[in-house]
């Protein structure tokens, strides 16, 4: 099984800036075996979620995304998905276009495996907002903080990097936001400084 793939945005993103770029995807929202919250912090979003439409949900690509999940419970993640890393050559690392961080110990997983692979940057964006702040994180590791979540009304939009969906273009460029719906490395830091990342609903 491979841990780290390529959608169509990742892969046209990577083309557009000359980068190695691979995503990371577990099941979405909660699990399809044990009903485990995936995404604890979910709220509106799910309404929208595009991990629980289209291809994500094809019989022959879900279960996919279930062993993924059930490889992040293993003790030995940290060292399988750095294998993976390195095996694929990767320079940016997109974790979770589908799933979230569901506990503290998730997250430190991907915390060492950013410290074990420092010449990689890592991205995720989350809802799991209480799980990120307060932590160490990593210098190659990023966060955009949903704006569908339970927590949405708590992110500090001039401080803290955020996403926002909005009906057209034209609204998004208008409150100041950078468009990062074609190309997914305009919602980073290394490409964004801003911190206001802009996504227009499809």
């Amino acid at each position: 099984m491979e841990l780290l793939t390529q959608n169509s945005k990742i892969k046209k993103t990577g083309k557009k800036f000359g980068v190695r770029l691979f995503n990371f995807g577990i099941t979405a929202y909660k699990s399809q075996k044990t009903g485990k919250m995936i995404c604890p912090f979910a709220d509106k979003c799910v309404k929208y979620c595009y991990a629980q439409k289209g291809a994500y949900i094809w019989s022959n690509v879900s279960p996919v995304f279930e062993k993924r999940y059930e490889a992040t419970l293993r003790e030995d993640f940290v060292e399988i998905m750095s294998k993976e890393v390195r095996k694929k050559r990767a320079d940016f690392v997109r974790v979770h276009d589908s799933g979230d961080f569901y506990s503290p110990e998730y997250l430190r997983k991907w915390f060492d495996i950013a410290r074990e692979n420092p010449s990689v940057n890592f991205y995720a964006y989350t809802n799991s907002l209480n799980l990120v702040r307060g932590t160490d994180i990593p210098e190659n590791f990023d966060f955009i903080f949903s704006d569908g979540g339970k927590l949405a009304h708590t992110i500090d939009t001039d401080y803290e990097r955020h996403s926002k969906v909005f009906k057209t273009k034209d609204e998004l460029l208008s409150a100041g936001y950078v468009d990062s719906s074609e190309y997914d490395l305009y919602a980073t830091k290394w490409y964004n400084a801003t911190g206001k990342v802009g996504l227009i609903f499809h």
